[in-house]
């Protein structure tokens, strides 16, 4: 098995030789050790590491906190910060880095591994939840033909004809579908659901609500109403015009 890559990044330089020992003699592989930020950053593109070790308080133009923001955005590696600061108000400032923990010096020796451990499994743990939560995104609606649809729910493929929805809501980072007989709760965002929907037959009348043109009621502005359901639906000012303009008014 390969061995855990570390990257240190400590300005003082016997604390950086203590913490080398300490990792190799555990089994880690330790890729470098770097007295500042913008080291840190660089050497986070060139070597790859599993994990860094990041002292908060560095010398130079940028602090700990600043270059583990820097690599979070550029390169997703774990950090885990080092402090002889553990005050609220340092804390405070690196939690906008993200970190996947914090050690106190002077610490012990396993202290030190078990919080690498702990970073390393939290950070598996984040990546794999990202990994499913893209796959569902990616699979929750597929077209299937021209008059349908297939939506992930309920650990299965459904498919729903466009003709059978009523109106679709959004909830938060979900939506659901509402038919005449059921519901259906996928992960997906309205953006999408506008794309996929066909255009001429669905209208977004509020930002949290599509509905089909001919399962329209009666609308009495700010509000509409479903029929079959008599769902009310409110309208949103900015999408009064695009809905009035697909009616057919007799005026």
């Amino acid at each position: 098995m390969a061995k855990t890559k570390v990257l240190i990044v400590e300005d003082e330089a016997i604390i950086a030789k203590d913490i080398e020992n300490v990792l190799t003699k555990a089994g880690y592989k330790v890729v470098g050790s770097f007295p500042t930020g913008e080291a840190a950053v660089q050497a986070a593109d060139e070597l790859y590491p599993d994990i860094i070790l990041m002292d908060i308080m560095l010398k130079g133009d940028m602090s700990g906190i600043q270059a583990a923001e820097v690599i979070r955005e550029k390169s997703n590696i774990p950090v885990v910060f080092l402090t002889a600061y553990a005050d609220e108000n340092t804390v405070d400032k690196a939690r906008s880095a993200i970190p996947y923990g914090y050690i106190v010096k002077p610490f012990k020796e396993n202290e030190l591994i078990a919080t690498i451990e702990m970073a390393l499994n939290k950070y598996k743990d984040d990546q794999d939840l990202i990994k499913e939560r893209d796959m569902l995104k990616n699979m929750v609606i597929e077209k299937s033909d021209s008059d349908s649809i297939f939506v992930r729910a309920d650990y299965r493929l459904n498919s729903i004809k466009f003709s059978d929805i009523y109106y679709i809501e959004a909830l938060k980072d979900y939506v659901v579908i509402n038919t005449a007989d059921n519901i259906y709760t996928t992960h997906t965002t309205m953006k999408e659901m506008q794309r996929i929907l066909p255009a001429k037959d669905f209208v977004r009348v509020h930002r949290s609500y599509i509905v089909r043109i001919d399962k329209i009621f009666s609308i009495k502005y700010p509000d509409l109403v479903i029929e079959g359901k008599m769902k009310v639906i409110p309208i949103g000012g900015m999408y009064r015009k695009e809905l009035f303009s697909r009616l057919n008014l007799v005026k």
